[in-house]
């Protein structure tokens, strides 16, 4: 596995283990399955995971995973281990947050984690147009400078209140944001900011939740209502991009980029995120270990120039997706805000 440095002394792996498919709502988890299930992901080298503080119960599995863990592979080994959590406070809380209020979410991360200090916190905000999140951004750095979190990041910001942010004295190790093959929004304007002020991309929805896989290629167009909300939000983006019959002829060029290099589709789309420029890594979603060896796959895969040009063609050929980063998610009235959940400790 592939490994790169974000900050001094600060390293992992460049396929982050994402923890939402863990959370509540997603079927019955089998606690100790799935710590050996983490177990095995670290040992193949995927060594950094993703969660949130709104992840029903996912904090909390990392943390026993965590003792598993250092009590199993010892210290070191553990010290290798990173975890990426969210400070995600709800909509309905925005309009009264206070420092306190903050600095209790983080403790909580801090129990359910098993850490003194949080590696790194990806700080989100629901909406703009009420006040509080530059204030709430330096209150994470208070938090910081007092040993509570180690890395102060964002997720899901836009490339003007990234600018204001860091303009007002906090500085971002990275942000986590959508950026895949179908929603190519970051490179208008926040990779350039990206490197400007030097944090590192990480990307999820590479997979747009498992519609750029084998299991699409040639399947007539789905109706709705589809199976989760993960699929739901990524259809639409496929309709944005131009609709499904594009779609199909990015993944027959998928797929025969994908026989070239003895592996899935997935794989390469996640790959290919992977040799954009500022991008760090990218986030999986698992369940479990199934997908293990596709997940490693996708840092080993070396695209050719060929392979790039021809994903290049295609991507030519649809639309730009409308605004900034998360820009389309964060109009509730619209078709991609209105199914999304704003107050997702009340599973709301």
């Amino acid at each position: 596995m592939q490994r790169i440095t974000i900050a001094p002394g600060y390293e992992i792996s460049r396929v982050i283990r994402g923890g939402w498919q863990l959370a509540g709502g997603h079927g019955a988890v089998d606690t100790e399955s799935a710590i050996d299930d983490m177990i095995a992901f670290a040992d193949a080298g995927i060594t950094t995971f993703d969660c949130a503080d709104i992840y029903t119960g996912v904090e909390e599995l990392i943390g026993r995973f965590r003792l598993a863990y250092g009590n199993q592979r010892g210290t070191e080994a553990l010290s290798r281990i990173r975890v990426h959590t969210k400070f995600v406070p709800d909509l309905a809380v925005l309009p009264v947050i206070t420092k306190a209020y903050v600095e209790g979410v983080i403790d909580t991360s801090r129990k359910r984690l098993n850490l003194d200090c949080l590696d790194l916190v990806q700080f989100h905000w629901w909406a703009y147009d009420i006040p509080g999140w530059q204030e709430t951004a330096g209150w994470l750095k208070e938090l910081q400078q007092a040993g509570k979190i180690g890395k102060v990041s964002a997720t899901n910001f836009d490339t003007d209140h990234i600018e204001a942010i860091v303009a007002s004295g906090v500085s971002f190790t990275s942000l986590q944001l959508q950026y895949s093959l179908l929603d190519l929004r970051p490179e208008k304007r926040m990779v350039e900011l990206a490197a400007d002020k030097d944090f590192s991309l990480f990307c999820y929805g590479t997979v747009a939740g498992g519609f750029l896989g084998d299991r699409w290629l040639g399947q007539p167009e789905p109706e709705h209502p589809l199976e989760n909300r993960s699929l739901t939000k990524y259809k639409l983006i496929i309709d944005d991009f131009g609709g499904w019959e594009l779609f199909q002829a990015l993944l027959s060029t998928l797929r025969k980029i994908a026989d070239r290099h003895d592996v899935d589709i997935a794989t390469i789309a996640s790959a290919a995120m992977l040799t954009k420029p500022g991008v760090a890594a990218v986030i999986v979603g698992a369940r479990n270990r199934d997908h293990l060896p596709s997940n490693l796959a996708i840092a080993n895969v070396k695209l050719t120039d060929t392979d790039l040009a021809e994903i290049e063609l295609i991507l030519r050929q649809g639309n730009e997706l409308e605004g900034d980063v998360y820009t389309l998610e964060r109009d509730r009235e619209g078709r991609h805000g209105s199914i999304m959940k704003y107050n997702l400790n009340k599973g709301e």
